[in-house]
Parts: C-alpha cells; sequence; structure tokens
C-alpha cells in the first residue's frame, strides 16, 4: 500500500438502506482487528433513494476514508459507486463476496425475497414506537406501564442508564430505566414485574465520581458536594448492589464498557432470558433486513 494514503485517522463511512445493525456489526468484527486504529465512523442508515444519498455526498468529500456499504436498489448503488470513483474514494459493496459465494455454491442467482420491503417497514415502525417508549419511561416517569417494556435499567445516578435506554431503543427494545436513591426508594412495581427484564448497572465508585465531577463541572455548579462524596458514592452502590442481588437480577458493571459494549451484553442477557421462557422473538430474522 503506498505511503501516502495513509491516514492518522480513518474516516469509515457505513452506508445502508436499512437500519445498518449487519454492516455495522461487521465493521465492528474487522476493525477488532486494527486495535491501535484511529477510525472516526459515519453511520448513515436508511439511506433508500438517489436522493436520500445527494443530501450526504458532502460529508464524504469533507471527510474522505473508506465507504461500507449494503444497498438493494440499483439505482442508489450505482449512483454511490460512480460518486466514489469520481472523487477517488475506496468503496466495498460488504456483502458482495459473500453473496456471489453463495450464487456459486447453490447454482442459482440471488434475489430479494417476496415481501422484504414489507417486513423492512414493519421492523422501521416497530423500533420507532421503542424509541418514543423510551424516551417517555427515561429517568422513572411513567413507572406505572413499565410492565410494557422489554427491559427495565436500574441503577444510581451517572451509571449510562439513557443512553444505554436509548441505544437500545435502536435496536428496536422498548427501554425505562430508574434512577437509584438512597433515600427514595423506588416503587414497589420494580419489584413484581413479570415481562421485562430488570437489569442492574454499577460501575466503580472512583470513576462514578470522576464522572459526576465532570457532570458538575459541564453545569459550572461546585464540585465539593455529597454528590461526589466517596463514603456517599460508596454506600449508594453498595445500597444499589444490594438491591440487585436480593431480587436476583442480573449486573452489569460499567466502568470500562462503551454504551455499545453495555447494550451488546444486555441484549444477549435477554435474548438467553427469552430463549430459557421459550418465547423469543429472533431480532436477527428475516423481518429485520440489513
Amino acid at each position: 500500500m503506498p505511503a501516502d494514503i495513509h491516514m492518522a485517522t480513518l474516516h469509515l463511512h457505513l452506508l445502508s438502506d436499512s437500519t445498518g445493525e449487519t454492516l455495522e456489526m461487521l465493521a465492528k468484527a474487522a476493525l477488532a482487528q486494527f486495535g491501535d486504529a484511529e477510525v472516526q465512523r459515519h453511520f448513515w442508515p436508511m439511506v433508500r433513494s438517489v436522493q436520500h444519498l445527494e443530501r450526504i455526498v458532502d460529508d464524504f468529500k469533507a471527510n474522505p476514508g473508506l465507504v461500507l456499504y449494503t444497498l438493494s436498489n440499483e439505482a442508489t448503488r450505482d449512483r454511490l459507486e460512480d460518486f466514489c470513483r469520481q472523487e477517488g474514494l475506496p468503496h466495498v459493496a460488504a456483502l458482495d463476496p459473500v453473496v456471489e459465494a453463495l450464487e456459486e455454491r447453490l447454482g442459482q442467482e440471488a434475489h430479494g425475497r417476496p415481501g422484504g420491503k414489507n417486513k423492512m417497514d414493519e421492523a422501521y415502525f416497530e423500533r420507532v414506537d421503542a424509541i418514543q417508549f423510551t424516551i417517555a419511561h427515561d429517568d422513572g416517569i411513567a413507572w406505572d406501564n413499565w410492565e410494557q417494556a422489554d427491559i427495565v435499567l436500574a441503577g444510581v445516578s451517572r451509571t449510562s442508564k439513557t443512553p444505554t435506554s436509548i441505544y437500545l431503543a435502536n435496536r428496536g427494545y422498548k427501554v425505562a430505566n430508574i434512577p437509584l436513591v438512597v433515600e427514595s426508594p423506588p416503587p414497589d412495581l420494580l419489584f413484581k414485574l413479570k415481562r421485562p427484564m430488570v437489569v442492574g448497572l454499577t460501575t466503580a465508585p472512583a470513576r462514578l465520581i470522576q464522572i459526576r465531577r465532570n457532570r458538575l463541572l459541564s453545569l459550572n455548579e461546585k464540585t465539593e458536594t455529597s454528590y461526589v462524596d466517596e463514603e456517599k458514592v460508596s454506600k449508594e452502590i453498595a445500597f444499589a448492589r444490594r438491591m440487585f442481588a436480593d431480587n436476583g437480577w442480573p449486573v452489569i458493571d460499567v466502568t470500562r464498557r462503551s454504551i455499545e459494549e453495555t447494550a451488546a451484553a444486555i441484549i444477549k442477557l435477554y435474548q438467553e432470558r427469552e430463549a430459557r421462557q421459550g418465547t423469543s422473538r429472533d431480532r436477527q430474522s428475516g423481518t429485520k433486513p440489513i
């Protein structure tokens, strides 16, 4: 590879005509082979027309890099490839090698599945519904209908409950979350939920204090309060851990986890739970196109 094409930071554009989950997983798996690489991802889901594509190509020009894509619409795909060639951008149709290998082995050409678009639309609206539910049930709000949730996250303040909830909602899960406060016990309903999976989020006291201090600084507030007192924070975390243990809830330590890693661990727990109960809803099935 010529030396002049190496970049300090690689801009990786992930472009899909659906949710982009498959593309994102492929990229993440590949990037795991380059532990020290500096990569900035640009995620472009739901690109289903040339008109939509035209609105985002300016970002490609401003941040040239590698373009990975899964596009089934021929016109949109052709326009993207033409643009990349004109701009000298490397571009890879992520699934082409796999599809071509399958075509060769199966002796038939790949084609769109009947009803595929309807399935994609259904998945899209399910995700929108999940996002709306999650936003409406953030920070302990509307606890009286938590039974409608798929997942309920519990933890002390600043344990990434809200961003993790939103990430999960974008994967189609209805999520509620509640902050655990020693002086204010959660509603009894939390301990009686049947349908949702309750997950406890915890972290190391030192890390939590650091995050809380940064939060106070961003709000131009005092950084020496009980909110960041080491003894009080330790008691908060111990209080939450006892609650998790007493109720048999799975616990995830978010100290060294990204939001994506925490969400992936929660999804795995949820799918295992659903499988055990024999009611698993296969979120990786054909109802969710790539």
